[in-house]
């Protein structure tokens, strides 16, 4: 089950007050719960600002940053199913395509940060208007890393099924975890090249589930149009997922704030440079104008003087003379 649709109808399901009442109406935010007596596990997300941040911090094109939003949305869901406080997801896809794959990752309290290798990518759109994500990603591997207490690490890979995303993670749920899921995702671009709406939703049957629930999922599912269009008319994660799951009994259990979010530092940067050992650090440091150093994921420039350098190539343990040639 995959799709990247929906439409709008002011349908809610069951939101606890004081959750409701926890996120501001304008900001990005994202909800879990279950519907069908637990035989159904939901999440749903709206991430127009951390689509645009990352629009800007990288300068992406309108195909970047629909691969790029769709793919965030995907690990915010996918890491809010994480346990642990300091659990990370990673998502990475390596192509063919123009864009050659991305990078993201996303821990368990709504932070998400990632980049495309190809930002600058334009093609045609699609015939029916949307823009060309698979032909921008093309054929490759889908790879989901579960960082978990910062000790035990599990990879799953797949082979890329459409590059669209919404159904390669579909595809993965199924060959490498095993859970039938249903994947919306999606990001609508404004003719000027920013982001106007974006978000999705997971959908995963559990093993009891009985066959009438999936028939009627499916049924549902097969029924509505684009994420984006249902946003685009105002829905909310709420709204989507009462649409997805008209005739269920839908319980929201936790909502919380997302965000683009990149927690490097200068003092981060400065240890990456320590790694490069005294020597390297002295060549660098030979440079009149310094040099900066860009941090892939939010696109941040750290600049290090010379003389800022030649103190870095102390730290590392290097003679100055010998380093610098003198």
């Amino acid at each position: 089950m995959s799709f990247e649709n929906q439409s709008k109808e002011n349908l809610r399901g069951t939101v606890p007050e004081s959750i409701s009442e926890s996120i501001p109406e304008n900001g990005d935010y994202m909800i879990r719960g279950t519907a069908a007596d637990e035989q159904l596990r939901v999440f749903a997300v709206t991430s127009r600002g951390v689509a645009e941040t990352a629009r800007k911090a990288h300068n992406l094109s309108p195909i970047a940053t629909a691969a790029l939003g769709r793919t965030m949305s995907a690990a915010l869901m996918m890491a809010y199913m994480l346990k642990g406080d300091k659990d990370l997801l990673t998502i990475r896809i390596d192509s063919d395509g123009p864009l050659r794959g991305l990078l993201v990752t996303a821990d368990s309290h709504g932070g998400v940060k990632g980049y495309v290798y190809h930002p600058a990518v334009i093609l045609p759109a699609k015939p029916d208007g949307h823009l060309n994500v698979g032909g921008g990603i093309g054929k490759g591997t889908l790879t989901v890393i579960r960082d978990l207490d910062l000790k035990n690490t599990y990879t799953g890979q797949i082979e890329l099924y459409s590059g669209e995303i919404a159904e390669d993670i579909t595809h993965y749920f199924a060959e490498s975890e095993q859970i039938p899921s249903s994947v919306g995702l999606g990001v609508l671009m404004n003719k000027e090249n920013t982001v106007r709406c974006a978000g999705g939703f997971i959908i995963q049957v559990m093993p009891d589930a009985d066959e009438e629930v999936i028939s009627r999922l499916e049924k549902n599912l097969a029924e509505i149009p684009y994420v984006t269009d249902m946003q685009r008319e105002g829905a909310s994660p709420e709204d989507i997922l009462a649409r997805a799951l008209k005739g269920f009994d839908l319980h929201i259990n936790e909502k919380i704030p997302v965000r683009f979010f990149c927690g490097c530092s200068r003092e981060k940067t400065e240890r990456a440079l320590l790694l490069l050992g005294g020597v390297e650090i002295g060549e660098i440091a030979k440079q009149k104008q310094g040099t900066d150093l860009r941090c892939q994921f939010c696109g941040k420039t750290y600049h290090f003087s010379p003389d800022q350098l030649k103190k870095l190539r102390a730290e590392a343990g290097i003679d100055s003379s010998r380093a610098s040639g003198t």
